[in-house]
This record gives structure tokens, C-alpha cells and sequence, in this order.
């Protein structure tokens, strides 16, 4: 013999389905109140917003599109509260879903009950964004600092509470390094974050809001911009060799080649110690001189 109360819990969404007697997993005290550990159907204007929330851009296109989705199939997955007293909620994680629900109408919205203090909410709060909401790569970035600095978690943690590989949360973080009008580009998805990446080796904050805009205005490609930074570093380089002085013992060595060789001898060296020495020659009997000197002897 078949339920009658199942069958009408069918097909009508979660909200049937937990308001069924069969399929209740909702819990309350004597006093009748929800209580932790449950799944309840709670009122909109009982839940407070989350004030640890890492997002703070919703677009009003996906919010419209979200509340018609649940006008039409009722809310598939609930948000996470913590229950902060009597008839007094506060949002951990689902704020899409919970300002979509006001914009459909609704009075009520499931929601799982949780006990949480702050810090193990802030970290729910992120971990659940950054794993379910479209953030952009500079929220991302944010929340992951957020979780190592507030949170006390190594990028080892981190990595695995997000279920990301560490170098992937390290290229997100070092973006917080970048400009912060270059920041603002990059949130706004004007360039991508194979274009951020190449920036970020930039040192000089005009240098790289200059190249940002050059990406935008030529469209320039992830691997145009690498090209350009490379080139850029290069020369960077070696405007720093040029200017570093070399000292009196290293002067004297060079003066000592270019009378040992009986040639010009350049010697470069930069700040950390590397360099370079370079021997240079008119033509081949003179390679062949310099070659004998340095002990390979030409047949």
C-alpha cells in the first residue's frame, strides 16, 4: 500500500518534502523553538546577514535569474545559519540564495541550524564561497588571506580545506601583491588571471597599471603579456648591472685579464653576486690566441 502523505511530497521541491511527516529531519525543544542540528523551514526576517561575508559585489542579473529559478522550483539547496537565540538566526553561508528568496517572495527559506563561534564561521562563510559561489579571482584572494590570517591556517591547511593545490592558492594570494587599481581591474574581469600572473613579477606599481591598460586597449593575449614583462625585466636587468659599480679588488682583476689576454675584458656583476665576463676578440687568430691562453689549444 502506497503513503499518500509520501506521494504528495513528491516532485513539490524540498519544501514539501521537509514540511512531510515522513520526511521530517526538523528538530524542536519542549518550547517548540528549532534547535541545532536541524534542517527547518525558518522565516526570512528571522535570519540576520552574514557580517563576515567575503563578497560584496551580487549582480542584479544572476540575483533576478536565481529568484525565478526558485519561484519556480523552490530553493534545492538550503543555506547555513547559526542560531544566535530565541527566534534569532544568523547567516553562515548562502547569501545568493537568501537575497534571491527575498526577491521571489518568499517567507521562508530552509536552512541548516548550526553552532558556530566566529572564527569557525568566518572560515564555513569562506570555505563555502569560495567552493559554490562564482567569486572573482580578487575576492578569492582575499578570502584565502582572510582564512591564513584570521583563521590561523597554513597554506598547507588551507589548500586542503578548500581542496585546492597549494600553488594554485599561492598564485591566488599573490595577487593582493598587484596595485590596487590593477586589483579593481582584475575584479572587474577586464583582464584575466593568466594576465595577473605576468604583472605580478612587475615591481613598479605605475609600470603595471600602464601594461594592465595596454591589455585592455590592444586586447592583448596571456602570452603577448608575458613576452612584454619578460622583455621588460630584461632590460630592468641589466640597467641594474650597468649601474652597479664594481669594487676596487674586482677592478683590478679586470685590469689583470685584459693584460693577460691582451684584450678588452668586461666584467659584470650584479647585487647577488652573479655575472658574467666577457672576452671580446677581432678575428679568428685572436679567438685561437685567447683559446691557447685559457688552455684549449687549437689543432
Amino acid at each position: 500500500m502506497i503513503n499518500n502523505n509520501k506521494k504528495k511530497a513528491l516532485g513539490r521541491g524540498l519544501s514539501a518534502i521537509l514540511s512531510s511527516p515522513e520526511t521530517d529531519i526538523t528538530s524542536k525543544d519542549i518550547s517548540g523553538e528549532f534547535v541545532v542540528g536541524a534542517v527547518a523551514s525558518i522565516p526570512i526576517d528571522l535570519i540576520e546577514t552574514n557580517p563576515f561575508q567575503p563578497r560584496d559585489q551580487f549582480e542584479e542579473d544572476s540575483l533576478s535569474d536565481l529568484a525565478h529559478s526558485i519561484k519556480e522550483q523552490g530553493i534545492i539547496q538550503p543555506i547555513t545559519v547559526r542560531k544566535m537565540g530565541y527566534d534569532k538566526y544568523q547567516l553562515i553561508s548562502g547569501e545568493r540564495r537568501l537575497r534571491a528568496s527575498k526577491l521571489a517572495g518568499l517567507e521562508e527559506i530552509p536552512a541548516y541550524i548550526r553552532v558556530a563561534n566566529d572564527q569557525q564561521m568566518l572560515e564555513m562563510a569562506l570555505v563555502e564561497n569560495i567552493q559554490r559561489e562564482q567569486l572573482n579571482s580578487i575576492e578569492v584572494a582575499i578570502s584565502f588571506q582572510r582564512l591564513l590570517d584570521e583563521c590561523n591556517l597554513t597554506q598547507e591547511q588551507l589548500s586542503e580545506r578548500v581542496g585546492k593545490n597549494r600553488t594554485t592558492v599561492s598564485n591566488f594570494i599573490r595577487l593582493l601583491k598587484l596595485a590596487p587599481d590593477v586589483q579593481v581591474i582584475i575584479r572587474d574581469g577586464l583582464i584575466s588571471m593568466g594576465h595577473a600572473r605576468a604583472l605580478i613579477t612587475i615591481d613598479d606599481t605605475l609600470t603595471q597599471l600602464a601594461i594592465a591598460k595596454n591589455i585592455i586597449n590592444k586586447g592583448l593575449s596571456v602570452r603577448e603579456t608575458e613576452l612584454i614583462v619578460r622583455n621588460l625585466n630584461k632590460e630592468t636587468e641589466t640597467k641594474a648591472e650597468k649601474t652597479i659599480e664594481l669594487p676596487e679588488p674586482l677592478k683590478a682583476s679586470k685590469n689583470r685579464l685584459n693584460n693577460r689576454f691582451g684584450t678588452k675584458v668586461d666584467l659584470h656583476r650584479n647585487e647577488k653576486g652573479k655575472g658574467s665576463i666577457v672576452i671580446t676578440f677581432k678575428n679568428d687568430n685572436e679567438l685561437n690566441r685567447i683559446l691557447t691562453l685559457l688552455g684549449d689549444p687549437t689543432e
